[in-house]
């Protein structure tokens, strides 16, 4: 049996293709919070492989983490889309119905840290990025979490 709004088959889990330390722990964590059972692909974003040896450019030619792979083939990418298929699973997300102000400001802030506060570690991470666009990126960084604290 199929549920219809995941694709997924009974008995079948799910597979997250990730890397360690990049945006797809969001969807890893929501996934471990709510009990739902996934198998893990690592993939190695420098060589674009999996762990496998398997070409991960044909599982996601846009070269990034997170994917999501249901039972049926179909595949989902980007944290927020496949954040928000777990709420067909649970409860907790079960409140933020589409058309809610409760789901447009999940939206709100899913959008915020997908496209403005996680963009801001790439620089980081680059052995190219000169040290002092690193403390510019790093102080940019600071104000944004500390705003988000408040």
């Amino acid at each position: 049996m199929q549920d219809k709004a995941t694709g997924q088959e009974e008995g079948r889990s799910p597979k997250l293709y990730f890397s360690p330390g990049a945006c797809s722990l969001a969807p890893h964590i929501v996934a471990r919070e709510l009990g739902i059972p996934i198998d893990l692909i690592p993939v190695d974003l420098n060589s674009k492989r999996l762990a496998s040896g398997g070409d991960f450019l044909a599982v996601n030619g846009k070269g990034q983490v997170p994917v999501l792979e249901l039972a049926n083939g179909e595949r989902l990418t980007e944290g927020p889309a496949i954040v928000h298929i777990s709420r067909t699973k649970s409860l907790p997300l079960a409140s933020y119905r589409a058309g809610t102000l409760k789901r447009y400001r999940l939206q709100e802030w899913l959008n915020f840290i997908t496209s403005e506060l996680h963009k801001g570690f790439a620089p980081l991470f680059r052995p190219t990025t000169p040290d002092q666009f690193k403390r510019i990126a790093k102080n940019k960084l600071a104000a944004q979490l500390d705003w988000l604290d408040g």
